[in-house]
């Protein structure tokens, strides 16, 4: 078993921050254009500088790098873009020297179409074991040239793939995906094993992709929009299998965070009953709009899913999937929805900064764990990728109507003096920074105490060494229209102006921090959020 990390209790992940890497675009020791885990390494005194206390790594497995690494060939072997096992070893070891824990990333739901499994199946045919590890089915039609059901696609596009034998696969994703067959006990125990063999080597906890897609209606039916059950996502045999890999993982004291999309509160409750996942991902609250009463609103539903069975909630603003924070927030449309993503959004990034920076501070004092993503600490806007350097298939399978992923998942920059803002690439890294990247540079914000970085290594530093923070109760306060004003436990206030003026301050003996300046009368201007102190109780 690996050394615990120390300085935090055993229940560290109810009220932690987990800094979100994408090791393609995160640092390159090895000037290939391309991240990898020896440079995720040497930026490692960074996190730790930063305050975080574990960081989730989106997949570093060998993959064909068709959906960014969620096309999976081999689980126990780390793609040589990004290093070794030994690589990955020495990181978890170093990072946990740091105080660091490391979440991995797991995609149960379906593996590469270069995975051993199904080439096997491509191999041996209809009708053989080896294709009972996937969906395989004849299609309909007279010679079977129709596709077996009308499922919809989580990526644009059809959800069936003809081989030359005629038969079908399913793939949910992009046809290098296939669906693997949960149904069959040795898919089963293959991701036990894969659990077990992270665990090993010190993981302390898994993230799980489309936790709510593995099960299937076994007759594979045609899809009727708002059917109950959906016969592919959210399946009552997925209890079964979280029940068991919690087993697995309350041998080593580690933890799962699903991401699981369901619009049913009660239903997304169950995957967090105490013999199952310990957390999820809260969507309601990341595509929310910049608005005090949806803001509110899904603060109150996001507490009141979790209360039922115990869990804490988890909070994040943007990932490696979701339009950066900065531009969403100044745009007229301030919400996400992968249906309404278009090219040439206007932005007001000044507007959009502001808006992030309180909205930071909201979010770290809202009660349970934060998911920081990568470049968020520097506030990083989408950027605009040119058309002949996009990537991800999200934009190839829309008919190019979607812009695609790959505007947030940019190369980081670094040093603002160096070649491609020191990212450490010797030649040009695989997406393109934009030209006003060396702005946002780590190193010219590390000595400015007014950038994002500074607001952000402060804001954890409180939140980790001051009372009232993490996990525990909220009570909201009477606030003037468009503020948002809770209280947390030992006094601590947190204010957020939405309104179109300043605000005053309710009394408080000291001001712990706020996103902005606030203005010469001592009010809290539009767009700014500020975290109190109660005024110390009467001496006797």
């Amino acid at each position: 078993m690996a050394a615990p990390i120390p300085h935090r209790t055993d229940d560290w992940w109810r009220d932690a921050v987990i800094y979100q890497v994408y090791p393609r675009s995160f640092a390159d020791a090895d000037g290939d254009g391309t991240g990898d885990l020896a440079g995720v390494r040497a930026r490692l005194p960074y996190l730790a500088e930063l305050g975080v206390d574990a960081i989730w790594f989106t997949p570093w497995y060998l993959s064909p790098l068709v959906d960014g690494g969620y096309d999976v060939a081999d689980y126990r072997t780390i793609d040589p873009a990004f290093g070794t096992l030994a690589d990955a070893e020495k990181l978890i070891a170093e990072a946990r020297d740091l105080g660091i824990r490391t979440i991995v990333d797991i995609v149960p739901n379906h593996v590469s179409d270069q995975h051993a499994w199904f080439q096997s199946a491509l191999a041996a045919g209809p009708g053989s074991p080896e294709r009972g590890l996937f969906h395989f089915r004849p299609g309909r039609g007279e010679n079977g040239e129709l596709p077996p059901n009308d499922w919809p696609s989580q990526f644009s596009g059809p959800t069936w793939t003809r081989v030359p034998d005629g038969e079908w696969y399913l793939h949910l994703f992009t046809p290098e995906q296939p669906d693997l067959n949960w149904a069959h006990p040795a898919v089963r125990r293959e991701h036990e094993d894969v659990l077990r063999f992270w665990f090993e080597r010190g993981v302390a906890g898994v993230r799980i992709d489309s936790a709510a897609l593995l099960a299937k209606d076994p007759a594979l039916p045609d899809f009727e929009e708002g059917a109950d059950p959906n016969p592919f996502i959210d399946q009552d045999e997925l209890h079964d299998i979280y029940r068991s890999w919690r087993s697995i993982a309350d041998t080593y004291g580690a933890v799962f965070v699903g991401e699981v999309w369901l619009p049913d509160a009660e239903r997304f409750a169950r995957y967090l009953r105490p013999d199952e996942l310990h957390t999820a991902f809260n969507f309601s609250f990341m595509t929310c709009p910049w608005d005090p009463d949806r803001l509110r609103r899904a603060v109150d539903d996001t507490l009141a899913e979790h209360a039922p069975v115990g869990a804490p909630a988890t909070w994040v603003l943007c990932n490696h999937d979701v339009t950066r924070t900065v531009t969403r927030y100044g745009r007229r449309d301030t919400g996400f929805d992968f249906a309404a993503k278009t090219f040439g959004t206007p932005t007001d990034l000044t507007l959009g900064t502001r808006r992030a920076r309180a909205a930071a501070l909201l979010t770290l004092a809202l009660p349970g764990s934060v998911y920081l993503y990568q470049g968020e600490e520097l506030g990083l806007p989408e950027a605009d990728i040119p058309l002949d350097r996009i990537q991800d298939p999200m934009h190839f399978r829309s008919g190019g109507i979607d812009p695609g992923r790959d505007g947030c998942r940019v190369p980081m920059p670094w040093i603002a003096d160096a070649p491609y803002c020191g990212f450490g690439s010797e030649t040009e890294p695989w997406l393109p920074q934009p030209e006003d990247w060396a702005s946002y540079a780590a190193d010219r914000q590390a000595t400015d105490p007014t950038s994002m970085y500074a607001l952000y290594r402060e804001a954890l530093r409180l939140r980790r060494t001051a009372p009232g923070f993490g996990d525990g109760p909220l009570a909201w306060l009477p606030a003037p229209a468009g503020v948002l004003a809770f209280e947390r436990s030992d006094g601590l206030k947190c204010l957020v102006n939405l309104s179109g003026t300043a605000v005053e301050l309710p009394a408080h003996s000291t001001v712990l921090l706020s996103s902005g300046p606030l203005d010469e009368q001592g009010r809290l201007p539009q767009d700014t959020a500020v975290w109190l102190r109660d005024p110390a109780p009467a001496q006797a």
